[in-house]
């Protein structure tokens, strides 16, 4: 046999056999499209387009080649561990790429460990005799033939280095694999050509590839990413002149809500990426609903980045469900226009690709945990500015600890990085920082603009025009319920938000018992439901909202970001004071539009539902007050937010919020009997930290050292209630179809979904899921849908089961409805 007799992937019905050679070559020279724009040395070009060529020399294997041709199964090792096995025994022939052989032998694990995870089989013999003798010459014959078409291939990095390289590269050969793999970019050619020939046509179709997947990166735009006809805030004027150091950047744009901040933050990037530190933009937010905002609002600039027209995407699990980012699949990418394609949309992982991703942080994170294709992420982020906004919500301390070592690894290969934040603490601030291995900030000023370790523009003036917000609290629910009743009858765009679903559900029959107009959004609704009450919440009390509404909303924390939202009168349950802050952000907001003679009332107020915080006579406390809202933050935080807050009797924002922050969150001595709640937050928040840690890759560690890679779930990105999936159906004539549709499709069956407390919904007698009519709507499932989603026909009368209802107005309802 020969090297070209050797098939690639089982040929289709009445084709041709594309020989695993062409395949390895095409591979290749998509490589070295995707490193061509980087700015890397010749050599190091060349050996990393090698690596991606020898990604499949495990399929020259007489196992691999029974397996595709008579069905046999496979004997031991897969091809890509074969892969590995042909390597080291070639070692000869490779030593010139670097002169360590540990060093090559970590690289050669790399090149092997494309398929999401390194190679963990080791018994090498057994692999060499099941791909024969013959395999292992005709391999040999091919590594060499393969070395000679990028002959000036070196890796000459320290040691110290190697193990980074180790965890980017396999990520740059998957993504060369996904597109030389596609029959349509790559169709199946005839054994013919010698290699130099055929390199030729790959590198032809290479090109064209990358254009069409929208992995081509444009050339830089000079002109300024904010239009001339805009009038710049203070923080984006800022973020114009500071001074960027040479090399990595750790940025920090720390400034209220409604001050500009994702417009500084793109005017930086822009600058960033003109002194070569990324080549595209990664945005990461703390939900899909900011996540799907943020691509709304950057979707009409980042174009202006870009001299031709740039991909964009959207990472997440229901990026398909945004109406925006429909619109820009399969759209032409015409000047400044960007436009995502077919291939991009496929997969969120792919959708990090993109020249300009907007997602959840959450993809982002598990480029840091030991999870399939975590390295994919990695090297999808590494030529990026990652921009993180609203990271005073990751301040968990196990998601904390995981955007850390994010920075850490982000900076490792050069990347540079974005952190926006109205609200930061600044031992966080510090955190941060130090991951990133620059000194933090010594000036508590805010707002504040910092290149960390480098320089600070501390004297930005604030964009606020409403004033301070005063502050009063009320005793109880009932006092809430009198005042809401009372604003309504006035005219006022009223706001309730509740800690808790349940309280939230409680407070609008109570309200509507009352006679008043008041409208309800939370989570607990499937989503076809959450999104047509969103668009009536943004309708009735968003930015063009009419002066007078007279209604109220009761929401919990989903109306804390992302939603642009304006009231008059505003009631909070007691929580932290970094939620405060944000929720108080929704008050008199839009001053321009509704200035103070058009509100009823005389002056923004937030009215807070707390106990006295110097009456503290038992650890039920807060309890007492607000019943199950109570569990939702801790304790002590509770404390600390009601003595801090009451105590200023303001939120003056920006001159006193750092202040009011970091004195809410570690100021005043707490009431004894809540001291225990303290010592049980802290050491909570070891135990997280720990958690973290150990879950978390070592960075000193060379990738086939990794332990690990799993399915994501099992490295979950945060830590919280658990949560269980439910699939809402309604019974027809037809059989059982979604909540809002009249057929099973991805988009529908996503339409229909509603997450729940685990331990509340596992308590419960859920339908059979083993009923013919359940089985027959879930036939098409894949195994890990069928284990993880739970399918609920909701009879006419709303009920699920015992104990369970569903009221498309009122939201998923446990005990009687």
């Amino acid at each position: 046999m020969g090297v070209l007799d050797w098939p690639g992937k089982s040929a289709p019905e009445g084709g041709i056999e594309h020989p695993a050679f062409y395949h390895m070559i095409d591979v290749g020279a998509v490589a070295e499209c995707l490193l061509a724009p980087l700015d890397l040395p010749a050599e190091r070009k060349a050996l990393y387009a090698l690596a991606a060529a020898l990604h499949d020399l495990g399929k020259i294997s007489a196992s691999f080649r029974d397996m595709l041709r008579e069905g046999k199964r496979q004997g031991a090792g897969r091809h890509w561990e074969v892969t590995e096995v042909w390597l080291r025994d070639f070692d000869d022939l490779l030593s010139g790429i670097a002169g360590d052989v540990f060093d090559r032998r970590d690289f050669y694990a790399a090149i092997a460990g494309h398929h999401g995870r390194p190679p963990i089989q080791e018994e090498f013999g057994k692999m060499r005799v099941a791909a024969g003798k013959e395999a292992q010459a005709d391999a040999r014959e091919a590594t060499e033939a393969l070395m000679s078409l990028w002959p000036g291939a070196r890796f000459d990095l320290p040691w110290e280095e190697v193990a980074a390289q180790t965890w980017w590269l396999p990520g740059l050969i998957a993504v060369a694999d996904w597109l030389g793999s596609n029959p349509v970019f790559f169709p199946p050619v005839a054994a013919g050509p010698d290699a130099e020939g055929y390199l030729g046509q790959a590198r032809a179709k290479a090109a064209r590839t990358v254009r069409l997947a929208g992995l081509d990166l444009p050339d830089l735009s000079q002109i300024p990413v904010i239009p001339d006809d805009w009038t710049l805030r203070p923080m984006q004027l800022a973020a114009q002149d500071i001074a960027l150091p040479e090399g990595p950047a750790l940025a920090l744009i720390e400034d209220e809500t409604g001050s500009g901040k994702t417009e500084a933050a793109l005017i930086l990037a822009q600058r960033m990426m003109q002194a070569g530190k990324g080549r595209g933009l990664f945005f990461a937010l703390p939900t899909m609903a900011t996540a799907n905002a943020m691509f709304d609002r950057a979707a009409d600039l980042v174009g202006r980045l870009y001299d031709g027209a740039p991909s964009l995407a959207l990472a997440h699990g229901r990026a398909g469900m945004s109406a925006r980012f429909r619109e820009l699949i399969r759209a032409p990418r015409g000047p400044a226009q960007p436009a995502c394609t077919d291939w991009l949309a496929d997969d969120r992982r792919r959708a990090l690709l993109a020249n300009v991703g907007v997602g959840t942080v959450d993809q982002a994170l598990l480029s840091a945990l030991p999870v399939r294709h975590a390295m994919l992420r990695h090297f999808a982020l590494s030529r990026k500015i990652l921009i993180v906004d609203e990271v005073h919500e990751m301040g968990d301390p196990y998601m904390a600890e995981e955007l850390c070592h994010l920075l850490r690894l982000h900076r490792r290969m050069g990347g540079s990085a974005i952190l926006m934040t109205a609200t930061m603490p600044v031992d966080l601030r510090a955190k941060l920082c130090d991951a990133f291995g620059c000194a933090p900030p010594e000036s508590r000023a805010y707002p504040a603009l910092t290149v960390a370790g480098h320089a600070q523009v501390t004297d930005v003036a604030s964009v606020n025009t409403r004033g301070p917000v005063r502050v009063a609290r009320l005793p109880a629910p009932e006092a809430a319920l009198d005042l809401l009743q009372d604003s309504v009858a006035q005219g006022a765009a009223a706001l309730w938000v509740r800690n808790a679903v349940d309280d939230a559900i409680e407070a609008v029959r109570m309200l509507r018992a009352r006679g008043v107009r008041a409208d309800l959004l939370h989570a607990r609704f499937a989503l076809c439901d959450r999104m047509r009450h969103e668009r009536n919440v943004l309708e009735t009390y968003g930015k063009d909202r009419r002066d007078r509404p007279g209604r109220v909303l009761v929401a919990t924390q989903v109306v804390e970001s992302s939603l642009d939202l304006d009231f008059d009168v505003m009631v909070s349950d007691l929580a932290p004071i970094p939620a405060l802050v944000q929720r108080a952000g929704r008050l008199w907001r839009h001053m321009d539009r509704r200035p103070a003679a058009h509100r009823p009332c005389s002056a923004p107020l937030l009215h807070v539902v707390s106990p006295d915080p110097g009456q503290v006579s038992d650890p039920l406390w807060l309890r007492h007050v607000l019943d199950r809202g109570a569990f939702t933050y801790p304790l002590d935080q509770q404390w600390r937010a009601a003595r801090a807050l009451f105590s200023a009797g303001q939120i003056d924002a920006p001159a006193g919020l750092r202040d009011l922050i970091e004195e809410g969150l570690s100021g005043g001595d707490l009431p004894e009997p809540l001291k225990r709640a303290e010592a049980d937050r802290i050491g909570q928040g070891f135990a997280r930290t720990d958690h973290a840690r150990q879950n978390l890759i070592d960075l000193t560690a060379s990738y086939r050292q990794i332990k690990g890679f799993a399915d994501d779930a099992d490295f979950p990105t945060r830590l919280g209630v658990e949560q269980h999936v439910l699939v809402l159906a309604r019974g027809t004539e037809h059989g059982l179809l979604p909540l809002d549709a009249d057929a099973w499709t991805v988009d529908s069956r996503q339409r229909s979904e509603i997450s729940a407390a685990a331990r509340r919904v596992n308590a419960l007698p859920l339908p059979d899921q083993t009923a013919p009519e359940i089985m027959a709507a879930k036939k098409d499932w894949p195994d890990w849908m069928q284990a993880r989603l739970t399918m609920c026909p909701v009879a006419a009368d709303g009920t699920i089961c015992e104990g369970l209802s569903y009221d498309r107005e009122i939201g998923l309802i446990f005990g009687l409805s």
